[in-house]
């Protein structure tokens, strides 16, 4: 197992930055400074952790992963965030798009349904000393009704269909971006906004996710 310093994570990251998401035509000053300042290594295993700041994503245990770091900062930068958001997400995974999230909004409520990955996350993100995050274990594709309406929406797994009651939970003016489509088929990530109480969609690029699992009743 390799361990690092923090300064090595530290120029590791700036790289990151530099090489895999500046280079890509990621320009929101606020989600650069999120994905240089959070550590990401504390969001994978312990044997990954040096390669924690690579080009690809990694494994996080459950049959799960944490995503590329452009594929972070490309769906983060699509909300346009402002400081005084509240977000929800969906999918919390190990925690680390919501620490992203974090460093840069209000409030962040994510919804993870893996018992396993919500114990870890909420773990991270103490390790991280991140405050402003609500872990809850449980199925996300209800939303978390009792926080609507939401400035912001991101879900980082794949449904075929973006959940109606995740557009309901959007504020005016907010944004949901989504990957959609099935694991067999081309997934596209999907950005709805709501203005004057309509929806609008745009399709933005092909990802692969993990897919969007409901709870069995």
């Amino acid at each position: 197992m390799v361990y690092l310093s923090q300064q090595n994570y530290l120029s590791r990251r700036e790289i990151m930055v530099e090489e895999q998401i500046k280079s890509r035509g990621i320009t929101d000053t606020a989600v650069l400074n999120a994905m240089l300042n959070v550590p990401r290594h504390l969001f994978v295993p312990d044997d990954l952790q040096a390669m924690a700041y690579e080009d690809h994503p990694l494994e996080i245990g459950e049959g799960q992963t944490i995503s590329q770091p452009y594929i972070v900062a490309y769906m983060t930068e699509k909300l346009k965030l402002k400081p005084t958001d509240r977000v929800l997400e969906i999918g919390t995974g190990s925690g680390y798009q919501a620490a992203i999230l974090a460093y840069i909004v209000d409030s962040v409520y994510t919804i993870e349904i893996i018992p396993e990955l919500a114990l870890m996350a909420k773990e991270n993100l103490e390790k991280a000393n991140i405050v402003n995050v609500k872990v809850k274990c449980g199925d996300g594709y209800n939303g978390w009704p009792e926080h609507a309406p939401f400035d912001a929406i991101i879900v980082t797994a794949a449904p075929e269909n973006v959940p109606r009651p995740l557009l309901d939970q959007l504020a005016e003016g907010g944004r949901l971006i989504i990957p959609e489509g099935s694991r067999h088929y081309t997934q596209y990530l999907m950005l709805y906004e709501k203005k004057n109480n309509k929806i609008r969609s745009k399709r933005l690029l092909p990802v692969r996710f993990v897919p969007f699992t409901r709870e069995k009743e």
